[in-house]
């Protein structure tokens, strides 16, 4: 259980306390996205997953996948009040389902009183939100396999999915050999290309989904993920962008009862800083 001392707000640091982890080997934005977006009475903790010899495989997900209760476990003595699992994949790996990911995280959550949230099942949580039943994903940098997971993860929980595609299927780049090559980093007008593509391919959805958390070159050389493009690329397409990063911090928020600071997108628009 969470130590009782947390119980208290005046031992606390911060009204709103969030922990974040992400995959191994990667330096995650999460965190500092995060808490630039967000009210001063918001701290946040980070943790990264330890997988030795990790290689972004999905059987090591699954192999890994309790690393995620550890993590959880961690942050409630800490004193966190909502967690956040950065890794798309890992909600598909080894082919669990939406009800099994929902089973894990409702378990957790109750065995160390701290909500878990995680990405790949806020994409979800986050297309019901905007009431979206036919959907394209974009998976931009996804390889093959992570591609092709995220697409049955979303139609085994309901949705019309009727467009899949990433970089190299789109045609911006000629193998995934070049796509992984940029570590997970692309040129600033790709964000706009790609959306736009997907948005003629499937002209009819509800929302465009995009899976991962990409990051754009801006212009004063500084990676941007979805975020911080939601306005300008919603306003380019004209649908609802359910991104990753952004449905995992909607989550987040909604689960804390506040809202975000600044210009956002659809879904993070629908919150209050109403407690």
């Amino acid at each position: 259980m969470k130590p009782e001392r947390w119980s208290n707000p005046d031992n606390k640091l911060f009204p709103f306390q969030v922990g974040f982890t992400s995959p191994p080997h990667d330096f995650d934005a999460a965190p500092s996205d995060f808490i630039r977006m967000s009210p001063t009475t918001v701290g946040v903790h980070g943790r990264m997953l330890h997988v030795p010899h990790y290689a972004h495989e999905l059987t090591q997900r699954t192999k890994n996948f309790e690393l995620l209760e550890e993590f959880v476990n961690c942050m409630a003595n800490n004193g966190v009040d909502v967690c956040g699992q950065v890794g798309t994949n890992w909600v598909h790996a080894g082919g669990k389902t939406p009800a099994e990911i929902e089973a894990f995280c409702t378990r957790v959550a109750d065995k160390y009183e701290t909500p878990l949230h995680m990405a790949g099942m806020c994409l979800i949580e986050g297309l019901r939100e905007l009431n979206a039943e036919k959907i394209a994903l974009n998976s931009v940098y996804y390889w093959p396999d992570w591609r092709d997971g995220i697409a049955r993860f979303l139609r085994d929980a309901g949705f019309d999915v009727v467009y899949v595609g990433n970089f190299v299927d789109q045609g911006f780049y000629t193998n995934q050999q070049q796509v992984n090559d940029l570590t997970w980093i692309f040129p600033d007008e790709l964000a706009a290309k790609s959306m736009q593509y997907v948005a003629e391919q499937a002209p009819d959805v509800d929302a465009i989904v995009v899976n991962g958390m990409c990051n754009f070159r801006a212009s004063d050389g500084l990676p941007e993920r979805m975020v911080h493009r939601e306005v300008e690329l919603e306003a380019l397409v004209g649908k609802p962008i359910v991104a990753s990063d952004v449905a995992l911090y909607w989550r987040i928020y909604k689960t804390l009862g506040i809202a975000p600071l600044g210009e956002h997108g659809a879904l993070l628009s629908n919150l209050s800083n109403s407690p």
